[in-house]
């Protein structure tokens, strides 16, 4: 990934950020707190660029406040420590993810094969808008604090549950082929995930991209052919005759 000097962006496109205010100087509340939320995103993305560029350990505070042109202790009136950065960047690219995909699985208005349709297309889609963010969050797990580490696998467990109780629910329906659902779970939100390593804006169309992925997450699952048997004879009804049996010893266990 390519990115040019965090220094001379800073200084070739805009003067210092200017210092913390000592009040509100006259403005109403909401502007101020308007112009905080803006300054604070701000520096949040000029840290992102860093931290991919260095890596999350190699880069400072005070790299963060050089980049912007302001003195270490007006960074500290925003952000108090990088942790605070990483952990708005986990919230954003991990927690997100978490509560919509557990929406859509649980929402009534779609059966199994459409709740897992969009849970596809919706992780693709999603790494697809920012790939970089998501390839800094995975580089950037070890450095994660103990509680933010657990917050971040908590979103995590969160996905794989919603995702495996979608194909439990498909393999009770008929929908899906009997298999491991935890499995199958693991291999899509991994499909979805790994977009962030070859997706590149301007070449792939992230649209595209999200409804093929979504159409092979589907194909991973779905009975072949509609439940149509691979072939005529007896040892193609046999092979439909068994899976319908897994079908029915999985019902039974769960």
């Amino acid at each position: 990934m390519t990115s040019s000097s965090p220094r001379g962006a800073a200084s070739g496109k805009r003067g210092p950020m200017p210092s913390p205010p000592d009040g509100n100087c006259g403005k109403p509340p909401g502007a101020a707190t308007a112009r905080h939320g803006l300054v604070e995103q701000e520096i949040y993305e000029h840290a992102i660029r860093l931290f991919a560029d260095r890596g999350f350990a190699g880069t400072s505070l005070q790299d963060i406040a050089d980049t912007l042109g302001i003195t270490r202790p007006a960074l500290y009136y925003y952000v108090k420590s990088k942790d605070e950065l990483l952990a708005k960047l986990a919230a954003d690219v991990a927690g997100g993810s978490a509560a919509q995909i557990t929406e859509l699985a649980t929402c009534p208005d779609l059966d199994a094969v459409g709740k897992l349709r969009e849970i596809a297309r919706l992780t693709v889609a999603r790494v697809a808008a920012q790939p970089e963010r998501f390839r800094l969050l995975i580089r950037s797990e070890a450095d994660l604090p103990p509680e933010l580490s657990a917050a971040y696998d908590a979103s995590r467990r969160a996905v794989l549950k919603a995702v495996t109780g979608v194909i439990e629910d498909g393999i009770r329906a008929g929908q899906f082929r009997p298999a491991d659902a935890r499995i199958a779970a693991l291999a899509i939100i991994g499909m979805g995930n790994w977009v962030a390593c070859w997706f590149q804006p301007g070449r792939d169309n992230a649209g595209a991209v999200a409804g093929q992925l979504a159409d092979m997450a589907l194909a991973a699952v779905q009975h072949a052919g509609h439940r149509t048997a691979n072939g005529d004879g007896p040892a193609a009804a046999l092979t439909t005759l068994r899976q319908d049996l897994d079908h029915l010893e999985r019902i039974l266990d769960m």
